[in-house]
């Protein structure tokens, strides 16, 4: 033994791991996924991936998540595990790069999260932000399910069992992020250095911290109809772009219009980068300059938004296309996420193996405690 009950190869292991720079991030397969999730963290995901500056990337598609407050509609959550497995790879995440899974297939994460649940309280589960928006989202005031209630704990769970070290997520996605680092905090504070405390990566530009809906509501939402998919075909991007929330006063093109709280500006600030000026718009050399002659008025929103669509048709037109080469073989895609469930499996039972020792329940691998009984009930 070298120090602390751990052998040095142990300990050799624990160094390694301390070393290794690992990202998790993931998405609940409730539909297909959007433009907002593309600049909230899909687009950064790909980038991060290539960039040979972390030793692994996990990207999970949150289905057992996705059934704390669609239990009843089971079917709903299964079909679209193949819809959100189709965009990820659709925008360049790589099965050679990155490991894609299943969360439900990970049975070990479960069981740390019922370990987790002791760590936490529920009065601090109750003043987490995100839990409170979203239980007032859904409606859940009055009866709210326990999964869904505790699903900061499984989230820590998660982030966890793969030893991330980084999770890039958007802004509302903060305290989740602060909550799983309490509980690692709390379980090496008890057990000692056992889990790895994560770091979260937010967007740079301030635009995709949250995308509003095209209606200009807070957030894109399915059921509200106001979500760009990154499946849409070009007429229906095009029809959504039109029909886009601009600045209610701004009823002529002579007339001044305001940028903020303008859902076709929010969406330039996200999409726009120079060079589409000199492709698109020739007459404005950058977007400050574009936003400057809106605010002063003689710019009428339907020429803006022509611009958008043009962006948008640029962004989302490879990723449509690679998505219809991929659809053309759907078994491969679910062998890529067996293949990526078999690797997550691995890494989340050695995450768990170290809980257990840790915790002191490892009690057919401890040698020494065996070894120890034997000799207070032989009376030696």
């Amino acid at each position: 033994m070298a120090e602390n009950g751990y052998t040095n190869k142990e300990l050799k292991k624990y160094k390694n791991m301390a070393k290794e720079k690992i990202i998790l991030t993931g998405d609940r397969p409730t539909g297909r996924l959007h433009i907002g999730h593309y600049v909230g963290s899909l687009r950064r995901r790909v980038e991060l991936q290539n960039s040979g500056l972390y030793d692994k990337t996990f990207v999970f598609i949150a289905d057992a998540q996705a059934l704390t407050d669609n239990m009843e509609n089971p079917e709903k959550v299964r079909q679209n595990v193949i819809e959100v497995a189709l965009d990820y790879l659709a925008c360049g995440l790589d099965p050679t790069k990155s490991t894609i899974f299943i969360q439900s297939q990970i049975p070990e994460l479960c069981e740390l999260t019922f370990y987790y649940m002791d760590l936490v309280t529920v009065s601090r589960l109750q003043r987490n932000p995100t839990v409170k928006t979203e239980i007032q989202m859904r409606n859940f005031e009055t009866s709210i399910p326990v999964g869904f209630f505790t699903y900061p704990i499984s989230q820590a769970a998660d982030i966890t069992a793969f030893r991330a070290t980084t999770v890039p997520v958007g802004e509302d996605q903060e305290p989740m992020i602060e909550q799983a680092r309490e509980i690692v905090r709390r379980f090496n504070y008890i057990y000692g250095e056992t889990l790895v405390e994560p770091e979260i990566l937010l967007p740079d530009n301030a635009a995709c911290l949250r995308l509003p809906g095209t209606d200009g509501k807070a957030k894109m939402s399915k059921s509200l109809g106001n979500c760009i998919y990154l499946s849409d075909t070009a007429d229906e991007v095009q029809k959504k772009v039109k029909s886009m929330y601009t600045d209610p006063d701004h009823l002529r093109v002579q007339d001044p219009g305001k940028i903020e709280g303008n859902t076709v500006f929010t969406y330039l600030d996200a999409f726009c980068r120079p060079e589409h000026f000199g492709l698109y718009l020739p007459e404005y050399l950058n977007l400050d300059e574009l936003k400057a002659h809106y605010q002063r008025g003689g710019l009428g929103d339907m020429k803006v938004k022509k611009f958008l669509n043009e962006i948008m048709q640029e962004t989302l037109e490879p990723i449509r296309n690679r998505r219809k080469e991929f659809e053309k073989d759907i078994p491969s895609i679910y062998d890529m996420l067996k293949k990526g469930c078999d690797t997550a499996r691995e890494a989340a039972a050695s995450t768990l193996d170290d809980v257990r020792k840790a915790m002191k329940i490892n009690y057919f691998d401890d040698e020494e405690l065996i070894a120890e009984q034997v000799r207070k009930f032989s009376g030696e």
